[in-house]
């Protein structure tokens, strides 16, 4: 931008920025083999919006002269590498104490260039996702955004479809904290977060296995467990939620329920059952919903194929 002509009429330019590293980077790409840039900045500095904006310039200039679409049942390449972003912050952001829409997680984007400057291809790896954010919220920040969106009602069908109501407060879960967020329209981001799967070649059975799996994590939250008398070993108190998050996890609710609260565990070469208070059953829960909510978003990030 310092040696752009007529630099000092205009005040800095996002797309003037955007156009000279660009073009810098494809180049030096090709000379030594660089990768062409990095953002590090503090919460709320603009890393998510910015870096939506380069991946959205550098994919309408490098698809100038027509795209092709080699698949009838995804989107074309451009277009998948735009429309993986509502899909990553639907997993990935929440509302913080700084910033509506944080990323709650790394991702390192690799957009591969041919030699005539077109795309080529494009590949995501997301890293350290915050999975305490799925059990527990301070007070002004709120879970992850795929959970109240799914509860916008903007697709009624999925409430029936997952056995939830529309009602945040009804899960425990995602309500320590905030439920609703002034800049967010959580119906709209549903729609694209839906369509965001489309065109990334999500088959309905995947789509609504992602579904299923996010409404069964809001129904671990709702089980409850009870001491036995005179025992140091937890029990089911009530099976309704248990019931739910089994069905929609294509588990038996018994087997769920067993391997809580009388988890097999390896000693020496053999495996042996140990009973669990209350206290470890409530810690072994919160681990499992945070080891699926995390292998469900990696899948869904990157290591899909």
């Amino acid at each position: 931008y310092q040696r752009a002509k007529k630099k000092d009429q205009k005040p800095p330019s996002f797309n003037i920025l955007l156009t000279f590293s660009g073009q810098g980077a494809i180049q030096q790409t090709y000379t030594c083999g660089k990768p062409p840039s990095s953002h590090h900045c503090e919460s709320g500095a603009g890393k998510t919006v910015n870096t939506k904006r380069v991946i959205q310039y550098f994919a309408s200039i490098a698809a100038a002269g027509g795209s092709v679409k080699k698949d009838a049942n995804k989107g074309t390449l451009e277009d998948q590498i735009i429309q993986a972003n509502p899909a990553l912050e639907a997993f990935g952001n929440a509302k913080t104490l700084r910033n509506d829409n944080s990323s709650r997680f790394g991702k390192f984007i690799r957009i591969h260039f041919g030699t005539s400057g077109k795309l080529s291809s494009a590949d995501i790896e997301t890293y350290l996702l915050e999975k305490s954010r799925v059990t527990f919220q301070l007070k002004s920040e709120r879970n992850y955004h795929i959970f109240f969106q799914i509860l916008s009602n903007a697709k009624p069908e999925l409430l029936d479809m997952l056995l939830i109501t529309n009602n945040p407060y009804d899960y425990s879960y995602i309500s320590q904290g905030e439920v609703t967020v002034a800049s967010i329209n959580d119906s709209e981001e549903l729609l694209a977060t839906d369509s965001a799967f489309d065109v990334l070649g999500f088959t309905p059975d995947e789509k609504m296995g992602v579904y299923k799996l996010t409404g069964a994590i809001m129904h671990y939250g709702n089980m409850k467990f009870k001491q036995k008398q005179r025992e140091e070993q937890a029990e089911p108190d009530g099976t309704e939620a248990a019931d739910k998050s089994a069905y929609l996890m294509g588990l038996n609710s018994a087997d769920l329920l067993k391997g809580l609260c009388h988890p097999r565990v390896k000693v020496g070469n053999e495996y042996v059952t140990k009973g669990q208070g209350v206290d470890q059953v409530y810690y072994s829960l919160g681990a499992l919903a945070k080891s699926v909510y995390e292998k469900m978003s990696l899948w869904g990030g990157g290591e899909r194929k």
